[in-house]
């Protein structure tokens, strides 16, 4: 049997396996004032900010060095197990946050979540790499991406409206038995990867290969294939360029993603029910954001722009649009107002990481990707953990506005260092070649 356009469903796969990722770890903080009444009934607000914050760093600690640890999992046991090994995992801490009896056990399950959702990222971008040429990839991680906003857009009101039948226990059960369902049709489709899949037509798989060699194996110029350990990877600037941009990027994303509905709740006095009614609103600007960065990208080079002219453009472009709505968000007014300035940054935002996510595949070959891909997101954790970390004391008297200015600053060090440690965006070369 052949399956045409089979790298799309590839990616429409790993999309709906994001979308399941933030259905799973937008739960805690939707369900979080129900939770409160249970397990936190005789803290003060403050002290319920401190666990909550706590236990999202615990979370973000993990999912950084889950990345780290699975970008070299999907090095070795390749794209299908790796997922296998990720998903399931991921799906069954979820289930266990029903059992939680207090901070410690919440804190426990969290972090294995942490890291196992770990390896969506790194396992997103070794498929990209493996199933698609370079002038697609942004296009794809474009769609992949977009499975966050989604699951960001579907979570908030569908757990809002779950809770109305189910207590926040059988939600965090039921949810989590979606994530197992997904490796059904996994298992099912990715059976190998493009060079032996049984599936992929003779003219697609050419189309793939044939689109992820260098400009100078085209040309007809035999070249070795660099494959540099993870000390060889960190010897090069380019790699810093995407690390350091990546730890700078990231936090503004889960600046939002953990402090959306808590936002709502101090600031505008909202139960679960109305965080329902508002929260998906942002995740509506990310969905676009991602597949506005990944059109735009395919379409520049389409029109004869090259690789590094396109990514620095995208980037720039995105952390441009996310600038000036981080400073608006000081004093937004009504929450309708709010929710659409969120939705402009995560807009930008999502114009921007798409491209910062390729980057890797850009640079290195694909058995190095994972490795570099898993570096620069746990750099990005690492990152979210330190600006979680201050939210509860930036924003003890209820003003947000110092965590949007430090979130300004880093979309300008994220600009920066693209262009700074990233002179050309191209195929990284050993030292020794001049």
């Amino acid at each position: 049997m052949k399956l045409k356009n089979l790298r799309w469903w590839v990616i429409t796969l790993i999309a709906l396996a994001t979308v399941i990722n933030y259905i799973d770890r937008q739960s805690l903080s939707v369900l979080w004032p129900e939770i409160v009444k249970d397990l936190f009934p005789d803290e003060s607000a403050f002290e319920r900010k401190q666990i909550y914050a706590n236990i999202s760093i615990i979370f973000v600690f993990s999912y950084a060095f889950g990345q780290a640890i699975f970008g070299k999992i999907f090095d070795w046991v390749g794209t299908r197990l790796g997922f296998v090994l990720s998903i399931g995992v991921w799906s069954i801490a979820t289930a266990l946050h029903a059992f939680a009896q207090g901070a410690i056990s919440l804190s426990i399950v969290r972090s294995v979540l942490g890291v196992a959702e770990a390896g969506n990222w790194p396992g997103a971008a070794k498929s990209n790499a493996e199933w698609f040429p370079t002038k697609e990839r942004a296009l794809a991680q474009g769609i992949f991406n977009s499975g966050a906003a989604i699951g960001g857009i579907i979570s908030i009101p569908l757990i809002a409206f779950m809770t109305i039948y189910f207590s926040w226990k059988i939600v965090f059960i039921l949810v989590g038995l979606i994530g197992l369902l997904w490796l059904i049709p996994w298992l099912v489709l990715v059976k190998a990867p493009p060079k032996s899949h049984p599936w992929l037509t003779d003219e697609e798989r050419e189309y793939i290969l044939t689109g992820q060699k260098s400009d100078e194996a085209e040309e007809g110029v035999e070249e070795d294939e660099y494959v540099p350990s993870t000390a060889g990877v960190l010897s090069h600037k380019q790699s810093w360029g995407v690390i350091i941009a990546s730890a700078a990027i990231d936090p503004i994303w889960w600046l939002f993603v953990f402090w959306i509905p808590i936002y709502l709740n101090e600031v505008y006095g909202m139960d679960v029910k109305s965080i329902g009614l508002y929260g998906w609103v942002p995740y509506v600007g990310a969905m676009f954001g991602a597949w506005f960065g990944g059109i735009l990208a395919q379409n520049r080079m389409k029109a004869g722009w090259n690789v590094n002219k396109t990514r620095k453009f995208t980037i720039s472009l995105g952390c441009l649009i996310m600038l000036p709505a981080l400073l608006a968000m000081a004093n937004p007014g009504a929450p309708v107002v709010a929710v659409l300035i969120m939705a402009v940054i995560l807009f930008g935002f999502q114009t921007a990481i798409g491209n910062v996510q390729t980057l890797p595949a850009d640079l290195f070959s694909g058995k190095t990707v994972g490795t570099l891909a898993g570096l620069s997101g746990m750099a990005a954790k690492l990152g979210a953990v330190g600006l979680t970390s201050l939210v509860p004391w930036l924003t003890d008297d209820g003003n947000y506005a110092p965590a949007f200015a430090i979130g300004a600053s880093l979309a300008i060090i994220a600009m920066a260092s693209v262009w700074i440690l990233i002179p050309i965006v191209e195929r990284v070369k050993p030292k020794h070649i001049t």
